[in-house]
């Protein structure tokens, strides 16, 4: 044999046990794994979100700390009560009337007591138009001689 005749025959190719085999992994799901891990992360912030606004709106409330208040207590015995500080859901009954520079008089009633009692509203708070049936809530407190004073109201 000549060496030309060496440079004739091909050399021999290695072929990977592999060749014949498709990819098991394809593009697509990479791609729907991004996308799902994208799709659960804007799910945490969102709930996240939602869960840190009910959060701080909760602990700004001012009236979230105090007791409701209690008519049949207040009916037993104001003393008790005397310089204390209540939270109330209230129901407009009745308004009695204004005097400027002292308040407004109303009547009110709570859901859990069938017996209305008599709140002073101070004349900061003159500027809300109450109407019977409307449902304030509001901050009370029971001063010298039982007369229950509205701190604060909004409506509910």
């Amino acid at each position: 044999m000549s060496v030309s005749d060496s440079s004739e025959t091909p050399d021999p190719k290695v072929i990977s046990p592999f060749a014949e085999t498709e990819t098991t992994v394809s593009s697509r799901r990479k791609k729907k794994g991004v996308t799902l891990w994208i799709v659960i992360g804007l799910l945490v912030l969102v709930i996240g979100g939602v869960g840190g606004f009910i959060l701080v709106s909760w602990l700004n409330d001012p009236l979230r700390t105090l007791e409701p208040f209690s008519v049949s207590k207040y009916l037993d015995g104001y003393r008790s009560l005397q310089g204390s500080h209540f939270k109330a859901d209230l129901t407009v009954e009745n308004d009695l009337g204004y005097k400027d520079g002292v308040g407004r008089l109303m009547v009110f009633s709570t859901k859990e007591s069938a017996h209305p009692f008599v709140v002073m509203i101070p004349p900061n708070l003159a500027s809300i138009y109450f109407t019977k049936g409307q449902h304030y809530l509001a901050e009370l407190e029971v001063k010298e001689g039982g007369l229950i004073y509205a701190n604060s109201c909004k409506k509910n």
